[in-house]
């Protein structure tokens, strides 16, 4: 099964433009992962988005891996390049720029897409 990790602005994107990205992304044949590092991150946001990102992340259960410590979007970028085949849910520009992996996107502010 592909396997798709999530950034912090990919899932406060989401939820912001009202995507049900933890329940369409599993219907694109998906598993969810969440790294402790971006739950941490949600946490110390403390705005309206970064709670219902909580709360949902809360009621739906995803595999949490632990991606070491540092600034999140370093681990992640080396996270990706150990994990090739990964898909890295992000609308960072740096990250994307650094990593080969396929990336789970935004399109049109209402549609997930691989690419």
């Amino acid at each position: 099964m592909k396997q798709t990790l999530l950034d912090t602005n990919f899932i406060i994107t989401c939820v912001k433009q009202k995507i049900d990205s933890f329940e369409e992304i599993p219907l694109m044949g998906i598993q969810i992962l969440i790294p402790k590092q971006v739950i941490a991150e949600i946490k110390n946001l403390k705005n309206k988005n970064s709670g219902l990102a909580l709360k949902l992340l809360e009621k739906n259960k995803f595999k949490k891996i632990d991606i070491g410590k540092g600034h999140v979007d370093k681990r992640i970028i080396k996270y990706a390049k150990e994990n090739p085949k990964l898909i890295i849910a992000t609308l960072d520009k740096e990250i994307k720029k650094k990593i080969k992996n396929n990336k789970l996107i935004i399109r049109g502010k209402k549609r997930l897409e691989v690419v």
